[in-house]
């Protein structure tokens, strides 16, 4: 991509206006056609400058001069008999990430990356197995729901999760305008309420979040209900210990949800769900247990199924409010990471730049 020309896809839209119309003004074009550039950007995707057909011809060529709109290649699409869909996208340099579509019922919750690859190691996570590569940039985050919008037929999000590869609070300088391109409704006009961000508990991310006067929603990977447990099963405890992460989901001033996998025989015991409600009281979050995927569990096993629900019953008979994530995609590679590694391995190194 040459460095001279405007990646559009990189800034939200009222920059992209304000770059449309000084462009127009020095090609002696109407205002009007900068207005009708920004709705082909999100609203109503171009693959390019061609496919904006009214536009004149010689004005798409001069754009085309000027700015680009990078694409994302699709590489594999896999579809669960459930419904549930999984893309892995090829970027410029060659690395790889994951978007997860799911259906339920009016809603399509589409689950995406932030970065490529990941650098907290998670023990029960391939995302994890394969190591950090790189952050990705606006285009690329906001870019997985806009090639999903030109597919034919389109596949278009009613929500969005950060749970695919990567820890979003650990990009927030690409995070932050890509939420603002999500719930715009000059890009895809997704309610705050319908978008979620998970981390692990990054701690400045989080103030940062809440920051926001929008009410994008919270989410935190907590997975172990103590210090001990936790530090073998996440190593960023280390840096963020779980007392600290229970604090700033305390301070932040919308409803807090709490993931929770479930790992046969670690972290399923009577004791431990006593432990975690205790967290979820102490910030007033909602807990969400997550059966593990058998294809992403790098040596661990799922909490069987009458498991899972006793635990949700013991939390719940302490007045927390439980629900049981309900399991999809069994049947593709739709683990956090999984098609990535089986089709490219688990560690890319970075092309020299």
């Amino acid at each position: 991509m040459s460095a001279s020309l405007t990646n559009l896809l990189d800034l939200c839209p009222a920059d992209a206006r304000s770059a449309l119309l000084t462009a127009m003004a020095e090609l002696r074009q109407p205002s009007y056609r900068a207005e009708q550039v920004v709705r082909r950007l999100w609203i109503n995707p171009a693959r390019d400058f061609d496919d904006m057909s009214e536009l004149p011809a010689a004005l798409r060529n001069e754009l085309a001069a000027r700015f680009v709109l990078p694409r994302l290649t699709l590489a594999v699409r896999q579809t669960s008999t459930d419904g549930t869909e999984k893309f892995l996208f090829t970027m410029a340099d060659g690395q790889s990430i994951e978007t997860v579509a799911i259906p339920d019922g009016d809603r399509m919750t589409f689950c995406i990356s932030s970065q490529a690859g990941c650098a907290l190691a998670c023990a029960f996570c391939a995302t994890g197995a394969m190591g950090f590569q790189r952050n990705l940039s606006v285009h690329e985050i906001a870019g997985q729901v806009r090639e999903l919008a030109m597919l034919v037929p389109p596949v278009r999000a009613t929500n969005i999760v950060f749970m695919g590869m990567g820890e979003p609070l650990m990009n927030w300088r690409a995070v932050s305008p890509t939420l603002t391109i999500l719930n715009s409704p000059e890009g895809f006009g997704i309610g705050a309420r319908h978008i979620t961000v998970s981390t692990v508990g990054v701690l400045p991310g989080i103030v940062s979040l809440g920051q926001r006067p929008e009410q994008f929603r919270l989410a935190i990977s907590i997975h172990a209900p103590n210090d001990e447990l936790r530090q073998e099963l996440m190593p960023v405890n280390t840096k963020f210990p779980l007392a600290d992460v229970i604090d700033a989901a305390a301070a932040f001033d919308r409803r807090v949800t709490f993931e929770y996998v479930m790992l046969g025989g670690v972290n399923d015991k009577r004791v431990h769900a006593d432990e975690l409600a205790s967290l979820a009281r102490d910030c007033k979050a909602f807990v969400n247990l997550i059966p593990l995927h058998p294809g992403g569990g790098l040596g661990f096993h799922p909490t069987p199924r009458d498991g899972i629900h006793q635990f949700a019953n013991w939390i719940r008979d302490t007045g927390v409010e439980v629900a049981i994530r309900r399991s999809r995609g069994l049947d593709i590679s739709a683990a956090c990471g999984q098609l990535r590694v089986e089709k490219i391995g688990r560690r890319r190194e970075l092309t020299a730049s």
